[in-house]
């Protein structure tokens, strides 16, 4: 220990009480994280849905592929990494240890803005599926933002118990629509639709087809956000410097395979040049108001073979899938302001556990008090909820997500540059390079596309909001960058903190032959 740092124990009132449950999560408790907030069912039936129409890419299943690859690669040199750095600020501690405390710093603050944006931004859809099955099924009425608010109350207090008991609620949730999903492939396999079993998706050419690669990879990218949440968890993982790399690594396969088999499959059900084609898709009957929607041909193709029970199990599975994603983005958010109030970057408050569950409940309270306000404004200024709040939020945080990922993969680099510790050049440079290479140019297509992400339709006119959104982003890690400089001049020990765990935590978890790398002079 330090001169001067004094571990902070809690007593009964939990007050001091600084570190969060050890040992409560195994492998499959973070997978089920992992996997949750990417909301399978919601990715395939809807944003691979529409990724077909918006972009008129056959070869999504290819690009899936693809991306497997390049987060295997990414997630090679993230799990490496892992072995070094535990605790609960997951990328911003990575990013702190190698490019320094104030692209830490930085980076935390886009992770802030990033996950909560995903997080809030979903509650638009999620309201508006869920009260549209309540109000078909029961005859009623309800509005969007009273499902909202009652969710955002469940969400909330499970944010303040045992986090594997949030593991098991996540569990069952996705095996329902999991569940649902499989079953539709099963169907469809079976019962092909009008242009049968094609294979010509899997094709790199049928990607490349068209000139519309970039936008199928921004959209492609969105249905993996999530996956790299498995460091968030590592301070209550049995095995921190094993589990974040093997949760990592089944949830990137087990992701990447699903997401290529069932997108084949979708096109399959309603034929790769209908699902893409506006006329086509009306013709065939998969419309919403007589407007043509490829949201319904997973569940019309499905209740065509199944029976209509499934379009009913599916429609509401599709509201659980969404559920799933909101916990697992709001234990995620939580965890990021629980790790920079430990480090008294933000107030020590947030820093506070439940002394019985040792969850993060102030953060966890402080996350659903910004949920509950930001809704509360859509809601009351009558805005378009799936329009506005879900697409402006969710696209911006999908943006935030890649820059982290981008900045994790060459933190990689640096952190190993002038000390391998034994680790192969492949893993700790060779890997992380390329995928940050990669990641890189998927930035850049993001934000150079994000207006069809924003208006769904490639030949609309600039939307202000697509200008202003990634400048959000951006600039919340410049206000971080600046943050970390008035730090280091007025409060020198707070920086010096910055990715470290805060005093109490790094007094507990220090251990002979594991200690944490100081970051190196140049750096700081």
């Amino acid at each position: 220990m330090n001169q001067g740092e004094t571990p902070v124990r809690g007593g009964s009132s939990g007050e001091g009480r600084e570190h969060l449950h050890r040992g409560a999560m195994g492998v499959s408790d973070i997978v089920f994280f992992i996997v949750a907030a990417a909301a399978p069912l919601t990715a395939v039936a809807g944003g691979q849905a529409v990724a077909y129409l918006v972009t008129g890419n056959q070869g999504l299943p290819a690009v899936f592929l693809f991306y497997g690859i390049v987060l295997a690669l990414f997630a090679t040199g993230y799990a490496t990494m892992s072995h070094y750095v535990t605790g609960a600020g997951a990328f911003y501690a990575y990013v702190a240890r190698g490019l320094g405390r104030a692209a830490g710093l930085g980076t935390a603050f886009i992770a802030l803005v990033a996950y909560n944006a995903m997080q809030i931004g979903i509650y638009g859809l999620y309201g508006v599926a869920l009260t549209g099955y309540l109000n078909l099924k029961l005859g009623t009425s309800i509005d969007w933002w009273v499902v909202v608010l009652l969710t955002i109350g469940i969400i909330g207090v499970l944010g303040v118990l045992q986090i594997d008991l949030n593991a098991k609620v996540l569990g069952v949730v996705l095996a329902a629509e999991v569940f649902v999903v499989v079953l539709f492939d099963l169907a469809i396999l079976t019962d092909p639709g009008p242009q049968g079993l094609t294979w010509s998706q899997f094709l790199p050419t049928t990607a490349l087809e068209g000139g519309t690669l970039g936008a199928a990879l921004v959209f492609g990218i969105a249905s993996f956000v999530g996956f790299e949440s498995a460091a968030l968890y590592s301070e209550e993982a049995r095995d921190p410097r094993r589990t974040v790399a093997r949760a990592t690594y089944i949830a990137v396969a087990l992701v990447a395979i699903f997401y290529a088999v069932s997108s084949w499959l979708l096109a399959v059900a309603a034929g790769p040049a209908t699902i893409t084609s506006p006329e086509r898709l009306a013709a065939e009957g998969y419309t919403t108001a007589g407007a043509p929607d490829p949201t319904t041909v997973l569940f019309i193709a499905g209740a065509e073979r199944l029976g209509a029970w499934f379009a009913d199990v599916g429609g509401l599975f599709f509201a659980t899938s969404l559920f799933a994603a909101l916990l697992s983005f709001h234990n995620a958010v939580a965890r990021y302001i629980f790790a920079l109030g430990r480090e008294r970057v933000l107030p020590a408050f947030l820093s506070r556990v439940n002394p019985r569950t040792e969850a993060p409940y102030a953060a966890s309270l402080t996350q659903t008090a910004l949920a509950l306000a930001i809704v509360a404004v859509f809601a009351v200024l009558g805005l378009d909820p799936v329009l506005t709040l879900f697409t402006w939020l969710t696209n911006t945080g999908a943006l935030g997500v890649v820059a982290l990922l981008s900045l994790l993969s060459f933190s990689v680099v640096a952190f190993f540059l002038s000390d391998g510790r034994g680790e192969s050049r492949a893993k700790r440079l060779i890997a992380p390079l390329l995928a940050g290479a990669v990641l890189i140019v998927v930035l850049v297509l993001v934000v150079l596309n994000f207006n069809v992400l924003l208006t769904g339709d490639p030949a609309a006119p600039l939307d202000p909001l697509a200008v202003v959104l990634p400048a959000v982003v951006l600039g919340a890690g410049f206000v971080g960058l600046l943050t970390a400089l008035f730090l280091r001049s007025r409060s020198p020990a707070v920086y010096a903190g910055i990715g470290e765990g805060g005093p109490a935590y790094r007094a507990e978890e220090r251990t002979p032959g594991v200690e944490s790398p100081p970051v190196p002079e140049e750096q700081r």
